[in-house]
């Protein structure tokens, strides 16, 4: 719907093509090569099927987002509704002084918000102004959920002024520090899910790129776009394991809290022997854990039954770890193996693996921690296969090498289940008071099932009682420090203990 005199720069959305027919040889093989082998080991259903449908819908224009025919575009700005960037310069100089006299109007916007005005000198009918968070690393989850809302709310007024197409520049803006990557994800699945579950009357979805900003979207574009059913398969390992809720948006375990129907009251006489025995065991319980009911589920499985929910989550927490797995064997992680944090030695005294963590060669200030998530998964998932411990040496650890516990409840909360049911020990080996009461807490309210499992070592010969020597590979830091400690280690000692 062009306006009248509308000038020949603008570039109308009919003409372009469509994302389904960008499909092209080259970049299916490229995929294809990247997951060589990968293919044939998915057992699970893509959570982004292929959907020609939605494909038909979206479109990637490398260009100016303001040159858009389209019912609206999309405009970056700050909470003033002033701010100075590339997007914005570009669309309030062919919008013309209207749009600088109107936005006052708007009495500002916050972080996340969407806010309309029309469009006045460009193509398109209407502009939708949206402010991107800030982007901090130990913020990531609120930076998150309002790069969510500003998507969501751009489309949400879409359906309600009945638009039937929608420019997207890129939200996060450069000043704003939002890496460009993980603003993509977000960008993608929030506005695959609302065209799936609102998106009926929305006819173009186009996503307005620079040249730097093309390739990003180009690789990720398929993981929740695939094109073809070979597509879908060769991107699911890639896909990342957080996809959020059925909405796309974040999903913050410490909000999903359990509230009984009936506060306080049981429901019969069995489950009140159950619930005094847990009361004993503070992070089992369901309010502590944040998850379903664990005391009817624990019923129903004493009993031979679980409920369809229960199966249902279970499978899902397969998925995602399956996704997690996928994607470790696909990724180069040599940078993390080489600071030989994680490694595999000999057996213990009952014949079990043993594996070794060293806290002092993790540099978690330095480190792509998603990444060491990935390497401790590719190394350890053929070892949990049966009984193994783990021994831990907290040795000369400083502030820069303690990992913290969101990203150790991430990674409990990831891996399969055959990783808690066949750990059989966590040996601590030169725990300090404030490392023995950071873990008292985390294994008592975190996780569940850990607690009993760590024993607290304070030299190595009381290592040794349940792991020989010989068959243990230690860093000779470790050594040393030991002997500078509690003296040289002479056989006898572990056999007088």
């Amino acid at each position: 719907m062009d306006p009248l005199g509308a000038r020949s720069q603008f570039v109308d959305t009919q003409t372009l093509p469509t994302w389904q027919q960008q499909l092209g040889d080259d970049g299916k093989e490229t995929l294809q090569d990247q997951n060589n082998g990968l293919l044939n080991q998915q057992a699970f259903p893509s959570p982004f099927p292929f959907r020609p449908d939605i494909n038909r819908k979206i479109i990637l224009f490398t260009g100016d987002v303001a040159l858009l025919n389209c019912t609206a575009i999309t405009n970056t700005s700050n909470e003033s509704l002033n701010d100075k960037n590339p997007v914005s310069d570009s669309i309030h100089q062919l919008a013309g002084p209207e749009l600088r006299d109107e936005l006052p109007k708007l009495k500002g916007c916050r972080t996340g918000e969407a806010k309309l005005t029309k469009g006045f000198n460009l193509a398109a009918r209407f502009i939708v102004h949206t402010v991107g968070p800030k982007y901090k690393a130990k913020y990531r989850t609120a930076a998150e959920s309002s790069l969510y809302s500003c998507y969501r709310n751009i489309l949400q007024l879409a359906i309600e002024q009945s638009m039937s197409s929608v420019g997207f520049c890129v939200v996060s803006t450069t000043k704003r520090g939002y890496p460009l990557e993980d603003a993509t994800h977000i960008a993608f699945r929030t506005v695959r899910r609302f065209l799936e579950n609102h998106g009926n009357s929305i006819e173009a979805v186009v996503f307005a790129v620079s040249d730097t900003e093309e390739p990003v979207y180009k690789k990720l574009l398929p993981l929740y776009y695939p094109r073809s059913e070979e597509e879908e398969k060769a991107c699911l390992p890639l896909i990342p394991a957080d996809i959020g809720n059925s909405e796309g948006e974040p999903v913050v375990p410490e909000r999903q809290i359990r509230i009984a129907e009936k506060p306080g009251t049981l429901e019969d006489d069995s489950e009140e022997e159950s619930l005094e025995s847990d009361l004993g065991q503070v992070g089992n319980h369901a309010f502590a854990r944040m998850e379903g009911d664990v005391d009817k589920q624990r019923k129903l499985i004493l009993q031979g039954q679980m409920s369809d929910a229960a199966v249902q989550k279970q499978h899902q927490r397969k998925q995602v770890y399956n996704r997690w797995l996928c994607r470790a064997r696909a990724e180069d992680l040599s940078d993390i193996a080489a600071l030989k944090a994680l490694y595999q030695t000999g057996v213990d005294m009952c014949g079990r693996t043993v594996m070794v963590v060293v806290g002092r060669n993790i540099p978690v200030t330095l480190i792509d921690v998603e990444k060491a998530l990935l390497y401790f998964i590719h190394v350890m998932d053929h070892i949990t296969v049966k009984e193994y411990v783990m021994v831990y040496f907290h040795t000369l650890t400083g502030e820069h090498n303690h990992l913290n516990s969101d990203f150790l409840k991430n990674l409990y909360d990831i891996v399969d289940a055959k990783f808690k049911k066949n750990l059989k020990a966590f040996y601590f080996v030169h725990p300090t008071f404030r490392s023995k009461v950071s873990t008292w807490f985390f294994t008592t309210f975190s996780v569940s099932g850990m607690k009993d499992k760590v024993r607290y070592l304070d030299n190595l010969p009381q290592l040794f009682t349940w792991i020989k020597p010989e068959q243990i590979d230690i860093p000779p830091f470790v050594l040393d420090y030991d002997a500078r400690v509690n003296g040289p280690y002479h056989p006898s000692q572990s056999s007088n203990l």
